[in-house]
């Protein structure tokens, strides 16, 4: 009989900026069918970003090679930059405001905390009636939302370096035992 003991969901949806990311796919995705033209490229490519963002996070953690994790880190962290982009342009070109960072709204996102275990705790935005009708404050919360992935990213990124630093990567590593084998194996 096997025993099932070693199973554990993946690790990556326990992480912060993996939680973060979803919600900001869930949202974008919100706000791409609200504000912007299904047809266009710029649906296409938002909806896209969003996307990849998350899923290099996902991907990135199941890698066995640290190297190829902090690449796909990297990876997702430019894709949330480009989807920034996107909405910067959408709020200059409908001459909506882009709030500062001073702008007390966005230390009210900053404010809010997540749990745990998931993201029940932050308010359901996307079904918010008003923010459905108010795109400025719709791009602003995503921008925000988005400034602190990033955040996170470059914390996660500093620490994955740390860890290849001080422990070697995954060839390097496997080399290791390699080394170790033959020289207790008299070859």
């Amino acid at each position: 009989m096997l025993n099932n003991d070693w199973f554990h969901a993946p690790g990556y949806k326990n992480l912060l900026v993996y939680k973060l990311s979803k919600l900001i796919f869930d949202l974008n995705s919100e706000f791409c069918d609200l504000f912007i033209d299904k047809r266009s490229r710029t649906h296409d490519q938002m909806i896209q970003a969003a996307r990849s963002s998350k899923q290099n996070i996902v991907e990135g953690s199941l890698e066995k090679s640290l190297k190829s994790y902090i690449k796909l880190v990297g990876v997702s962290r430019a894709s949330f930059e480009e989807l920034v982009e996107d909405y910067h342009d959408y709020l200059r070109l409908n001459k909506l405001v882009l709030w500062e960072k001073t702008e007390p709204r966005v230390g009210q996102i900053r404010a809010i905390r997540f749990a745990d275990s998931d993201l029940s705790n932050w308010p359901n935005w996307a079904n918010s009636p008003n923010l459905a009708k108010k795109p400025e404050e719709f791009a602003n919360l995503q921008i925000t939302l988005i400034k602190m992935e990033c955040y996170l990213l470059d914390k996660l990124l500093r620490t994955l370096e740390e860890k290849f630093i001080h422990e070697g990567g995954y060839t390097e590593n496997l080399f290791k035992k390699r080394l170790s084998y033959r020289n207790n194996n008299g070859y």
